[in-house]
């Protein structure tokens, strides 16, 4: 049974797709990953602004009214996620329903 295995053997292109399909989580989780800072992570302005699909300026905006709380580290500002959770919670308005005249 002395068999050559090359690229085209059945088992290495199985462990080849598994390689690949590792290889793709990897970079997943590396790509999201957010250290922690004493438990808390923090986003720059760019991420929230993305995450909140709103501008940059707008973010601006609620920094000048004290709509939501901040780090600023020379020119990097940093927002904690709590504070931007807290932020949202207390934004939140429930739905109603106007009653039929």
């Amino acid at each position: 049974m002395n068999k050559l295995i090359n690229k085209d053997n059945e088992w290495i292109i199985h462990f080849m797709g598994s390689l690949d399909r590792l290889l793709d989580n990897v970079e997943h989780l590396t790509a999201n990953y957010r250290p922690t800072l004493d438990g808390e992570r923090f986003f720059t302005d760019k991420e929230v602004s993305a995450r909140l699909k709103v501008s940059r300026r707008t973010l601006q905006d609620y920094r000048n009214e004290g709509r939501i709380a901040y780090i600023q580290l020379g020119g990097k500002i940093l927002y904690r996620e709590s504070d931007i959770e807290r932020m949202l919670t207390e934004s939140y308005r429930t739905a109603y329903q106007q009653a039929a005249t």
